[in-house]
């Protein structure tokens, strides 16, 4: 039904600018002005226009930026501020209507020449604080249900001030762009909301893959398994029962307390983090997380890829022996098997089959997974996929072999890279070649199936992306990346990023800082506003957006001390994680960067 939902008040376009903000360099083109007359609409833009950071704003689904006349004035009176002007919010379109507890994520309207769907809310982004000279707004505008959205330009055409804005259709699932905001970035989420935004064909990938994320950690009780509930807190002494070869390059070790207490079983695919001593105790340690590769009743077992270089699988391959100790944290984690028992989805079969996808070392976290299936006697169609270069560096491949053949349904498909002479199709591998979306739709692989993806970042993104336009539904297909991952920083000019380091100028007096994954500790300085902050000065790749305490970029594990927060988050992290943007510590801390 077509009815008039709105006018357009005014265009408004800017060209991204350097902006000197905290000591950095911001490129942004958060301020827009009015243009009088047509302009035309084109697919990823407005003539005129453009975007600092296209990995946050612009691009096809995030062409045109709307905001609303009523929500100047209301926060002309939340602020006490009568100096707005259109544009002000960093809006290509101020209107009037289409308020954001009403327009749907997926609704059609057309204005002017030009038919546009609404795709996303805005992007909560430290910007607009910086354009309105309010550095809470980021927060303010989810708090008060204000954000404003997106629009993606399905057909390209002129527009001007003063045209009508008229509704062709409603979007499916009929989520409002506040709902979805909310569903982001506020607690209390529900889980069938989160479905339904998955299922939004016209929401935009990133904010798709966001819900997915939280889906999965709804579904895997993340918070359970990093809370109070736990085995143990900090880093507890176990000891190297066992070390064995799983393929040239790969060594097991199993764990078991050194309290000969039996162990807690993680679920499976949560990893292990452990601190290593290989200078001595007195020495700095290396902090590391590995997979759990296999859960028995007294011991976990983690595998070791030795790396070229790799100080801490050099130390665990050449100076761990039985016996030795070695300091651990507690399992965690949120890439498990889904429960369907406990979270019993009544679209979906309950019994569907899974699909468990690996390269190289990243089949630890899947192993386990596997063998979980096996102990539970599942009569789940299951189907094994692992790239490997050739047999030597294959890992646990009798082990799974063993495993798949006492599965009734099971599947093996695996495919080696550059296999040897004595590697011999359709023995230890199947496959010439790297594990690819093409091998699998050839295997006739199901589409509607649970998807367990680990590996290298590019094996991830460009598997991933093959299963989506394969039909694989984005919130079956859930991934653990080896290795850190991408740097999220919004708008700050690129540079060449030196090596962890100690800041400049005199050291702080404070607690401890220890950022594992960079192997560096810093005494705490209270000139710094934030562990990010402080992060930030060391060189230390710490995501981020909004600086508030809303969007959760910044969102990193703690292993050992307590954090006080600054500014209150919107929304506690779980237990086990702290917001860096906004906390500093009360104690020695050791984070998870």
């Amino acid at each position: 039904m077509k009815a008039v939902a709105g006018r357009l008040l005014s265009v408004n376009v800017g060209l991204p600018r350097d902006v000197e903000w905290e000591g950095k360099t911001i490129r942004t083109a958060i301020w827009k002005e009015p243009v009088d007359g047509p302009v035309m609409v084109r697919r990823i833009n407005i003539d005129g226009d453009d975007q600092a950071d296209r990995a946050a704003h612009g691009g096809e689904h995030r062409a045109v930026f709307v905001y609303q006349i009523e929500s100047y004035r209301y926060w002309e009176r939340e602020l006490d501020r009568h100096d707005f002007a259109y544009g002000q919010f960093g809006e290509n379109f101020t209107i009037d209507g289409l308020a954001d507890a009403e327009v749907c994520i997926g609704d059609r309207y057309r204005i002017g020449e030009a038919l546009f769907e609404v795709t996303q809310p805005r992007v909560t982004c430290f910007r607009v604080g910086l354009r309105l000279g309010e550095p809470a707004m980021p927060s303010l505008l989810v708090s008060h249900h204000r954000p404003g959205f997106y629009f993606r330009v399905l057909d390209e055409g002129l527009v001007a001030a003063g045209d009508e804005i008229v509704r062709i259709k409603t979007g499916e699932q009929k989520l409002s762009v506040a709902a979805t905001d909310g569903l982001l970035y506020l607690p209390k989420r529900s889980r069938r909301d989160l479905r339904r935004a998955v299922r939004i064909p016209a929401l935009s990938d990133g904010w798709r893959g966001s819900f997915k994320q939280l889906l999965e950690q709804a579904e895997h009780k993340e918070s359970r398994e990093r809370g109070p509930d736990a085995p143990w807190q900090g880093f507890l002494p176990l000891t190297v029962a066992s070390i064995e070869r799983e393929s040239r390059t790969v060594l097991s070790f199993r764990l078991t307390r050194s309290d000969g207490k039996p162990i807690d079983p993680p679920r499976a695919g949560q990893y292990l983090t452990l601190r290593l001593q290989p200078a001595g105790p007195q020495g700095p340690p290396l902090i590391r997380s590995y997979s759990v590769s296999s859960i028995d009743g007294d011991g976990y077992r983690i595998s070791v890829k030795l790396e070229p270089g790799g100080a801490a699988s050099g130390f665990m391959h050449t100076e761990v022996h039985e016996g030795d100790v070695i300091d651990v944290a507690a399992p965690r984690g949120g890439f498990a098997l889904r429960d369907r028992d406990q979270d019993h989805d009544p679209e979906r079969d309950g019994e569907c089959p899974v699909v468990l996808i690996s390269a190289g070392i990243g089949a630890t976290p899947v192993f386990a997974m596997l063998q979980a299936l096996t102990r539970a006697r599942s009569d789940r169609e299951v189907w094994w996929l692992h790239g490997a270069r050739n047999r030597e560096e294959h890992a646990f491949a009798e082990e799974v072999d063993r495993l798949l053949a006492s599965i009734a349904n099971g599947h093996r498909m695996v495919a080696y890279s550059c296999p040897a002479e004595r590697d011999v199709p359709g023995t230890t591998f199947d496959e010439v070649g790297r594990l690819s979306i093409e091998m699998i739709r050839a295997a006739r692989v199901p589409v509607d199936a649970d998807y367990y993806l680990c590996g290298p970042d590019a094996f991830m993104r460009t598997l991933s992306a093959g299963l989506t336009s394969h039909g694989v539904p984005p919130d079956q297909v859930a991934t653990e990346i080896f290795g850190a991952g991408p740097l999220i920083a919004p708008g700050v000019a690129d540079h060449d990023r030196p090596a962890p380091h100690e800041p400049a100028g005199p050291s702080g007096g404070g607690p401890a800082v220890t950022f594992a994954r960079s192997n560096l500790t810093v005494p705490w300085d209270g000139a710094y506003a934030s562990l990010l902050e402080l992060a930030e000065a060391c060189d230390v790749p710490a995501s981020f957006s909004c600086r508030s305490g809303v969007c959760h970029y910044c969102e990193t594990g703690i292993l050992t001390g307590e954090v006080t927060y600054k500014t209150t988050p919107l929304e506690p992290p779980t237990e086990g994680r702290v917001l860096v943007c906004c906390s500093e510590p009360s104690q020695d801390v050791t984070l998870e960067l």
